[in-house]
């Protein structure tokens, strides 16, 4: 994933995904308080039958696809919240200082087996492979010794994260002692996606046991590593629609694609000068990163999902609210821009529509099938009849 995510940005197809801005006052900040974890929020202490690994993204504070599980599991579960990309949630533990010292020392480069080179010739791109193997291997080995030492402490029966294709060493570590683990979906899956889709299912290092799936939709759109089980838990965090504004526009902004979809909206606004035109923020986005033209209402604070529950259209790429709003009653129209091959399978359903012009806007399809992408919430139930 990091070496994709460098390669697009060096292209130019794709902007920074999630980018993470820190000044020297907040660099200082984060490395005090990585001193201060040692002591105050060490995981060692206790014990524990599972092991949650939450996603550091908080909307309105709240980590939406752990928190029932977080109900369910009680006081039985350790709660591993990194606060190095967010803020942790209240009572977690982890073990930042050492995240961050275990990266800290390692050579500038190193060989690549020739992978650098097979990229340049295939795409034209020369992507620094050396010097991410450099630093991510030896952090990589030295975590997963520090997370050996964790799980077996506690006797931890199940290991749950999310985004596990960014906790590797968590996961070697379970799967080193045999322990399993389970992946809860955050976000879309596709064949495009470097993080779940492996043709011809071989099998893969490293990978969870079961993946929790949102719907069946994705429990078999992509090819997942030999191996890996799905199970459907359904949507625990999706409102009920709400009253639908017959004017309302959602366009939903990533930071891989911000800049064009801008645009993108903007054409839009003046095709209809009748419509209401939202163009909502990422939650890694910030307002300064754009100039919102005149006809556009920038939209950063509350809930995408409520915005989504009182829009009647809904606009964006490849991000999940896609999903999410199809799921809310939005009729879905896909911007023709890099990425948009993830709604590919959904646009061949005719859940949503690929929108080469802005007069297209007000042909796109209600999705008709909703359950398939968010079943009813089956979560509590699964995760009652797991080993903990």
């Amino acid at each position: 994933m990091r070496v994709f995510h460098e390669l697009t940005r060096r292209t130019g197809i794709h902007g920074a995904p999630h980018p993470v801005r820190r000044t020297p006052y907040d660099k200082a900040a984060l490395v005090a308080k990585h001193v201060a974890g040692i002591v105050t929020r060490s995981p060692f202490p206790g014990r524990y039958d599972a092991l949650v690994v939450p996603h550091p993204r908080k909307p309105n504070g709240v980590e939406i696809y752990t928190d029932e599980l977080r109900k369910t599991l009680g006081d039985n579960a350790l709660i591993l919240d990194s606060g190095i990309n967010g803020t942790p949630l209240p009572g977690s533990k982890n073990l930042d200082f050492f995240t961050s010292a275990a990266g800290a020392i390692h050579p500038r480069t190193t060989d690549d087996r020739g992978i650098g080179s097979a990229l340049e010739k295939l795409t034209g791109v020369r992507v620094p492979v050396g010097a991410i193997l450099a630093r991510e291997v030896p952090k990589h080995l030295r975590l997963r010794a520090l997370y050996r030492a964790l799980l077996k402490r506690h006797r931890i029966k199940t290991v749950y994260v999310v985004v596990a294709y960014f906790h590797q060493h968590i996961v070697g570590a379970a799967r080193d002692l045999g322990i399993r683990v389970v992946e809860l979906q955050h976000g879309a899956i596709s064949p495009f996606h470097l993080g779940y889709s492996y043709p011809g299912r071989p099998m893969v290092a490293d990978q969870p046991d079961d993946l929790w799936c949102f719907g069946s939709y994705w429990t078999d759109v992509a090819d997942l590593p030999a191996g890996m089980r799905t199970e459907v838990i359904g949507a625990t965090f999706l409102p009920k629609p709400g009253p639908k504004d017959p004017n309302r526009v959602v366009f939903l902004s990533q930071g891989t694609v911000g800049a064009e979809l801008i645009r993108t909206a903007d054409a839009v606004a003046k095709q209809h000068p009748e419509l209401e035109i939202v163009y909502r923020l990422h939650p890694s986005e910030r307002p300064e990163d754009y100039t919102i033209p005149a006809g556009l209402q920038l939209s950063t604070g509350g809930s995408t999902l409520d915005l989504l529950a009182t829009a009647t259209y809904q606009v964006g790429v490849s991000t999940t609210a896609l999903f999410e709003g199809m799921a809310l009653g939005c009729r879905t129209a896909v911007a023709d821009l890099p990425g948009h091959e993830y709604l590919d399978p959904a646009i061949a359903k005719g859940h949503a529509a690929l929108m080469t012009r802005p007069a297209e806007l007000t042909q796109a399809p209600l999705c008709d099938d909703p359950s398939s992408y968010y079943a009813p919430n089956n979560l509590s139930r699964l995760a009652a009849q797991q080993p903990q």
